[in-house]
Parts: structure tokens; sequence; C-alpha cells
């Protein structure tokens, strides 16, 4: 149960971080952990390249696995990339415009490191701005895009096929897109306030709710399949946390004074502990935030100053204490806690 208390829970140890170079030339864009290999990771950046990493002597490092050059065919860098559940392949998006490759299936397992660009096009315009693999399976995964669109892509006859689940809910861009895994629903949130989530059985909007700001992100809770965070763009409240099961949807909501700029990333992405009582953020700062979902936060449990730029996102490593994050700055942080 997610208690309510103003006084935010510590973690207990300082921690120690190493960089090393990403190995991109451009400022990075993506980082998604192996589902099924914990020592391995990916990075994507603006120069078209996504890396495979394998970390080392206990998260203090990573060597450079495989390079894949996943730029489409009109020179654009993935604006988006996920592992496929059985983490044989990788998914990325790129954008709608000028009749551009909106999708690529990224095999590293292949010897001649194979990127399949998809035919299908189901978005009409703009960036398609994040794709997520759904909990029901293997055979789903959703994108959302700046044509305020919510698209499921389904597994059949080894290829993937787009079916749109709605395209008028949102009254601007898609920002972010997840699967709740007590039934099948899709959550969407937007740049219009908007927090959607689509039953895909019933093909109803079964959950509605707007807010002051933006959205930026969303991502379910791993332990709770009621709870989800939907990262903002509101000053010192960027991190909101919902439960579906209460009619008053919000229950905490997080943030910190972000002092080196007022404008709030839709890049700087959330991400939960395994155990699901800690969800981290990136910053301008450039910090990484911590907070404990247990207490409202005002603060952040702690913060890490981590990169020498803006941070775009710390991930928890499944099995170490470890988080990993990317930087404008080009490197790649190992922060042990």
């Amino acid at each position: 149960m997610v208690g309510s208390s103003s006084s935010p829970c510590k973690i207990n140890c300082e921690p120690s971080s190493n960089m090393i170079p990403s190995q991109h030339t451009r400022k990075l864009r993506s980082l998604v952990l192996y589902p099924t290999n914990h020592k391995l990771f990916a990075t994507s950046a603006l120069d078209g390249i996504v890396n495979l990493w394998e970390i080392q002597a206990k998260g203090s490092y990573a060597n450079l696995v495989s390079s894949i050059n996943a730029a489409s065919k009109q020179r654009r860098w993935p604006e988006d990339i996920a592992w496929h559940p059985h983490g044989n392949s990788l998914i990325s998006v790129y954008t709608a415009d000028s009749g551009q490759s909106q999708l690529a299936v990224l095999n590293f397992n292949d010897k001649e490191k194979e990127v399949v660009f998809l035919e299908d096009k189901p978005h009409t315009k703009g960036v398609i701005n994040n794709v997520m693999f759904m909990p029901w399976g293997d055979m789903h995964f959703s994108t959302c895009g700046n044509d305020h669109a919510v698209i499921l892509w389904t597994s059949k006859h080894g290829s993937w096929k787009p079916t749109p689940l709605h395209t008028t809910l949102h009254s601007s861009a898609v920002m972010g897109v997840a699967g709740m895994q007590q039934k099948s629903m899709v959550i969407s949130v937007g740049s219009d306030k908007r927090i959607i989530g689509f039953d895909v059985e019933s093909q109803t909007a079964a959950y509605k709710h707007l807010i002051e700001s933006k959205c930026m992100s969303v991502l379910p809770n791993p332990r709770d399949s009621n709870l989800f965070m939907v990262q903002t763009g509101a000053p010192q409240r960027q991190l909101r946390l919902f439960d579906m099961r209460l009619k008053a949807s919000q229950v905490h909501e997080f943030g910190w004074n972000q002092e080196s700029s007022k404008s709030q990333s839709a890049l700087i992405n959330q991400a939960w502990s395994p155990d699901g009582l800690y969800i981290t953020s990136g910053s301008a700062d450039p910090m990484i935030h911590i907070f404990d979902i247990r207490y409202n936060g005002s603060h952040p449990s702690q913060s890490i100053k981590a990169h020498q730029k803006r941070v775009f996102k710390a991930a928890w490593h499944q099995s170490l204490p470890l988080l990993i994050s990317i930087s404008t700055d080009l490197n790649i942080g190992f922060h042990n806690i």
C-alpha cells in the first residue's frame, strides 16, 4: 500500500560512479535493458547507431559488443527503441513525414546484423514518439506519435501488422504509451494534458483523466498492476503517481527545483526500480533524482550528480544495485547504489 507521509525515505549508501564513452558521435537518445540477459543493454543516438553493451565487473563498466546502423533510408535516426520480450530483436521507430520508413526490426543475433524496415505506415505525420511492448505476452507492442494516434502492432505469420486503436481521443501529440497488466488496456498520455486508458477488447476509452500540465511519458509500476507514473511539464511537480482503483486517481506527486532551465524535456525519461518502490528521473541540472513512492516527494529522496550535461535517463539494473545513465555529454554512467 502506498503511504502518505510527507517525509521521504533516504537511500542509505552513498553512490559510487564510473563513466565510459558511449562511442556515439551525436547526442544519445535511448537506453534499454536487455529483457532476458541482465548483462546486456542497448543505446541509440542521433548518429543512427544502436550499440549493444555487456556489463563487466559487477557493474563497474561495460564493453561494446556490437553495433547496428539503424538510420532509415531517409537518414533519420531512431526516435525510440524497445526490446522484444525474448531479447532476440529490437524495434525502432522513426517519423511519418514524407512517406519515410516508420518502423524497423533490428536483429542483433543475425550474423549480418540485419535491419528490416516494415512497409506498413499507419502514422500519418510527424515524429513517432514512443514504442512499448505490451505485458500480455510477446505478440503486441504499441506506438504513438505527433499525429494524435495510438497504434497496436500484432505479430501475424512472422510479421508485424498495425491496427489503429484511436486517432481522435487526443487533441495533440501523444508522447507516451504503455500497457496495463491486469487487463488489455493501453494507457496513452499527450501534450493535450490527457491520460487515456483504452480497453482493447471493448474498443472503448475505459479510463480518462485530465491534469493541468502536458504529459510527456507514462510507465506502469513493475509490481502493482494498478499503479502507473506520468512525467509532466510542471516544474517541481514533474512526476505523478496514479492508481486505477481510485476515483481520485492521483495518489502522490514528486518533483524538484530545476535550476539550469525552466523547460521540461520529453527526452528525460523515468525508470522504476525492480521492486516498484523507487523511481528515477534525469534532469537538465544535470542530476539523477530518486524518489520513494511511499511518500509524497516535494524533494527527491536522493540526488546524484552524475554527468556534465543533461541526463536523459537512469535505468535500474534488474539484479545488481546499479543505475545506468545516459547524457548529452556522450558518456554512459554506472552508479552503484
